[in-house]
Order: structure tokens, then sequence, then C-alpha cells
């Protein structure tokens, strides 16, 4: 392999590093190879110069490699995440949307982590619950097959995060992390719906998507939302169709910004989190989780079903009290 300063002198040519060698510049850090200087260089020379699909792959693939691997028993399912970053402090949209998606009876893993730029990440919302969070392979496997959903706290698997979670905190700006938070679910899944803040971040994923060989759906509402905030137009991208729908589109009225708001506290995100499960939150906040539940549903389905027949499952996973059932056994289970 190259040495690290020939890896930077190649990055202030401008040249593009290849999917193996930024895997082994990640399983290096991983060793301690590298002094915290050269790999702080490296990762504000990617974000100046924006990272390639190739050298995203590269480093998904070492934090996999060096990773704790989750086998699942079950052949399709699906993981509902967004980019975060947006900084729109939302309520746990696809965390909530992933209940409802096992309550119609379909299968979940679901990769998460604390939150880092709103009030409540998706293990924030999860552990508020009393959930213990877990890398035992047999009781994700539990909660998989007997709730039809398992929860991956990201911290517990990617091993790589630790060595430069020091850096990432000195540089106070986003780096190539940021993008491979939403592709390194431990368990590899099948199906994934990604929530985007940028269209240029769709672009990036789609073409990852296409290289890793997934069922996808990438989601971006385009007043800057990484899931679809129904406040406006929203553009959607699968393996099927690109297309920019409409709230009223799918039946939905507009919804107003302050109406998807996670609230000012922890606790408040989980009351917007417990309201939706049982069908007493405000409207606007069930349609959101539905829509984002009907394209997970739609990629789940592999686009063989109408967006509107999708909504109405996921409708009815609310409405019939199964995604709260779903919910109370996952806790059940997992506490």
């Amino acid at each position: 392999m190259a040495t690290m300063k020939e890896i930077l002198n190649r990055m202030l040519n401008h040249e593009e590093l290849s999917r193996e060698e930024m895997k082994e510049i990640l399983v290096g850090i991983t060793k301690s190879e590298f002094p915290q200087e050269q790999i702080t260089a490296l990762l504000t020379a990617l974000q100046m110069r924006g990272v390639t699909v190739d050298e995203l792959l590269g480093f998904r693939d070492g934090i996999l490699e060096t990773g704790v691997p989750v086998p699942l028993e079950c052949d399709r399912y699906i993981d509902v995440v967004g980019t975060g970053g947006d900084r729109k402090n939302t309520f746990n949209i696809s965390t909530t949307a992933c209940f409802v998606i096992a309550g119609a009876g379909y299968k979940v893993a679901k990769h998460g982590n604390y939150s880092a730029t709103s009030i409540s990440g998706a293990s924030n919302v999860i552990a508020n619950h009393g959930i213990k969070f877990s890398d035992d392979i047999g009781q994700l496997n539990r909660s998989l097959n007997e709730a039809g959903i398992v929860y991956l706290h990201a911290q517990l698997f990617a091993r790589a995060m630790k060595f430069v979670g020091p850096i990432r905190k000195a540089l106070q700006f986003p780096t190539v992390f940021n993008l491979l938070g939403p592709i390194v679910n431990p368990s590899r899944p099948q199906c994934q719906l990604l929530g985007v803040a940028t269209l240029d971040q769709m672009r990036l994923y789609r073409h990852v998507y296409e290289k890793i060989g997934i069922d996808y759906g990438i989601v971006n509402s385009m007043d800057g939302y990484d899931e679809i905030s129904l406040t406006g137009d929203f553009k959607v991208t699968t393996n099927n169709y690109e297309r920019i729908f409409h709230p009223q589109d799918l039946g939905f009225d507009i919804a107003k910004p302050e109406e998807l708001v996670g609230g000012a506290t922890e606790e408040e995100a989980k009351e917007i989190f417990d309201a939706v499960l049982e069908n007493r939150a405000l409207p606007a906040q069930k349609n959101i989780v539905l829509a984002n539940a009907a394209f997970g549903i739609q990629v789940l389905e592999r686009g063989q079903k109408e967006i509107d027949e999708c909504i109405a499952i996921a409708r009815e996973s609310i409405d019939s009290g199964r995604a709260l059932a779903t919910f109370r056994k996952f806790v059940e289970i997992n506490s």
C-alpha cells in the first residue's frame, strides 16, 4: 500500500483514490498506523474536493470489515434512516416509521445512533423507553423474529468510529464519516429507505446503492428536510423510478414546519413518538410518518405496489393498533 505521505500528495494533485486504497486506509486507522495530523489532513482534503462513490464505498468496506457483523435469520428486511444534519430538529420520523412498517408485517433492522444535530436521535428515543442496546446475535434475532424489528445501536458495531471520534469532534465540520452512517448497517440489509438533505447527496447515494446492489428508495424534501416532510414538494428516487411528488398527490395536506419539530427536550420527542403509535398525534405528524413508511413498504415490495396502496397498508398498521402492539413487544423483548 502507498504511504500516507504519498496518498496526501495525490490528494493535493486532485487525484482520486481507489476503493481498495480507501479500505486499507480505514483498516490502518483502526490499527493506529497513522498520526492524527495525517488523518485530519486526509479528511479535510476529501471534504474540500468532494468524495467519490468508490472512495465512500472503500471506507464502508473497511468499517464493515473491522466491525461486528450481525447475521440476521431473515432474507428480506429494511432499514429506514436519514443522513441527519439538516438542522431541522424534527421528531423521530424514521424510527416511528420503522415500527409502522413492522406493524404491517414486514421485517425491519433499524440502525441508529445518538443525535448529533437534533434534540433526539434514534438511540435517544429508543433508550428513553427503557431499551437496553445489545450486540448479542441471539437476542437480536429473537427481536427480529418475535417483534418483526431489531434495533442496532451503531456504537456497538462500528469499531472504527471510535478511532476517528476525537478528530471529527475537533474539526467541527462534516466529514466523509457523516455520509457513512446510513450505509454501514452491520446486518447489510437488502432494502433501504434513505432521507437526504440535498439533491447532490441523492445522486451520490444512488450510485452507491447501485454498486452495492440493493433495493433502495432515496427521498429529499425540496425545502431541505432529509425525509418526506410534506411541507412542500419532495423527490423520490428508487430502482424503478425518479419522480417529484406534491403532498396532495398522496392525499395529504401540506404540513407546517412547526408541526414537525421534535420538541425542546428528549422527553417531548418521546411523547410525539408515543402519540403517533398510539394514534393520537397531530394529523400532520401521523401523515408524515405514513408517507415515509409507505415509501419504505414500496421498496420492500420491489416497487410492485402503487404508493396509494402502500399508504393504506401503513395507515392500517397505526389504525388497527398493530404498530403500537409491535412496539410494546419490542420493548418487552429488549428491556
